[in-house]
Parts: structure tokens; sequence; C-alpha cells
């Protein structure tokens, strides 16, 4: 391929499903080439995307690209593949996490482990590693991190590992931002509250257990607590993912950004409300 053309190139780890995915489509509707990411035991939804995104999309380029982001080795390597492939690389979406869904007191030190390696240890070498390549190329750029509502603050239970995580991605989107400003790259992070997504089903459905309710009643529930009633998508997302990588936000750097102004609204507030609710609910301290 033409490797002078100065069509921008989008990296996007986790893209298989949920959030990684919408963003993987609004960057391909953007006109960007997607490189999508993710482990080899995702290759058949990470398959799908791609022959979706060139079908929906009209990407003008999709490859894919299987690593795991833990993995110093795998994550040098696939950004490489990435610049053979299209010549550079423009945009670094550090997507890929897992979100554990266990109460504190009985998470195991594997657990936390893996927890950290995938979603710090991997942004950190996404981070460092697409960062290396931009300022070799000497044309800026934008890395991009997922954080989360769980990043801003540690509501309701069951995500203590993951909530320490997104706040660690907080502070070194912040960092980097600070020493990479200097060669025109900027590093923002997004923080997604309530999205519809295959983890957040199963965080549901763990959640309803643990009330003794139907994950349909606790999603209402749920739903009940943001100030919009509804669930934002992965689409949503990728709507501000394409906004944080587009020109006009050229001096927006070292910012973690919600989906919308939930915290302003005192979403997190009435969340907790629900927590404890939820929690009330669930040990049978119900008023009749």
């Amino acid at each position: 391929m033409d490797k002078s053309a100065r069509v921008k190139v989008a990296l996007i780890t986790g893209a298989a499903s949920g959030i990684g995915r919408g963003i993987a489509f609004r960057l391909a509707k953007d006109g960007m080439h997607v490189a999508l990411n993710d482990l080899p035991s995702s290759r058949e939804g990470l398959v799908a995307v791609a022959e979706e995104i060139k079908r929906v999309a009209g990407a003008k380029e999709c490859s894919l690209h299987f690593a795991d982001v833990s993995s110093e080795e795998q994550v040098q390597k696939m950004i490489a593949d990435v610049v053979e492939t299209y010549g550079g690389l423009d945009i670094m979406v550090a997507n890929a996490g897992i979100v554990p869904t266990v109460p504190f007191l009985e998470t195991p030190v594997e657990l936390w482990d893996k927890v950290f390696a995938i979603n710090v240890r991997g942004t950190f070498l996404c981070y460092k590693y697409a960062g290396i390549q931009m300022v070799k190329q000497g044309k800026g750029g934008r890395i991009i991190g997922a954080s989360s509502l769980a990043g801003k603050s540690g509501v309701g239970d069951l995500l203590g590992a993951y909530a320490g995580t997104k706040f660690a991605i907080r502070g070194i989107t912040q960092a980097v931002a600070g020493e990479l400003g200097k060669h025109k790259i900027t590093v923002n992070a997004y923080a997604p509250g309530l999205i519809d997504t295959p983890a957040l089903k199963e965080f549901i459905e763990v959640k309803a257990k643990n009330a003794n309710m139907q994950p349909e009643q606790f999603f209402e529930a749920f739903n009940a607590s943001v100030p919009l009633g509804y669930a934002g998508t992965p689409e949503d997302i990728g709507g501000l993912v394409s906004y944080l990588v587009s020109e006009e936000a050229h001096f927006i750097t070292g910012q973690t950004r919600m989906s919308t102004d939930l915290y302003k609204r005192g979403y997190l507030l009435r969340l907790r409300r629900f927590y404890l609710e939820v929690a009330r609910f669930s040990q049978g301290y119900v008023d009749t």
C-alpha cells in the first residue's frame, strides 16, 4: 500500500467486543486505518468485528493483531507490525482490560496481580511503545487510555481491584501527558459510567444474584440511578474518543473525561445510595 498517504492510523486494543469495538467502528467511520488487537482466544470475535467494519464503516484499511498487552515483547511486536503495515502510528487506544467482580476480602493475590498486569501494566506498555514510535516519527500523536467511573470514585463493592487499576490509569495518563507534550503528543483517558457491554452484563448478573433479584430488575434499578435514566453504549464512548483524537482537541491533554457530566450532577452520590439499598435488600433488611 502507499505508505505516503496521510490517512491516520489508529491501534485499538481489546477491540473484539464492547467499548473497544465501539471505538474501532467510530474511528473507521472517521476515515482512519484501524489496527485491531485482542487475545488469540478472541480471534473469532475480532475477525467478525473486522469484517463488519469493512462492510458497514467503510474502513480504508483494517488489520488484526493478536497479542497479550501484559507482555512487553508482544506489545513491542504488535506496534512494530502496525508500523510495518501502515508506515506509522498516529493514535494509540489502550482499551484492553478485565473487570473481576470479587469481594475485596475474598480477592486472591493471583487475581489482584492479574488485573493489575492486564489493566495497568498493559496500559503502561502501550503508552510507552506507542510514545516511542510517535516521538521517532516527529509528527505528534494521540494516546488514549481506559479509566472508569470507578477510577474517579470507588463506588459500590466487588470492584476493589478494578477500581485500583482505573485510579492508576488516571494518574499515569496525567503524568505521561506532562512528559510527552513537548513532542505534540496528547495523552488522555475516558472514564465511562454505565455502558451496555458484556462486562456490565456479567457484573449485573453477579450483583443481582447477591441481591436475590432478577438481572432485568437490577438493571432497571441501576438505570434509575443515572440522571438520563438509561445506560450508554460503546458507540457513545467511540464518539468521545473520536473527539479526543481529533485536531480540535489538540489543546486537551492529561485529562480523564467522563462520558457525561454525571460527576457534577450527583451521580456518584445516587449510585452509592443505590448500592446501600441493594446491600440492605440482599441482607433481608427491607421495610414492609
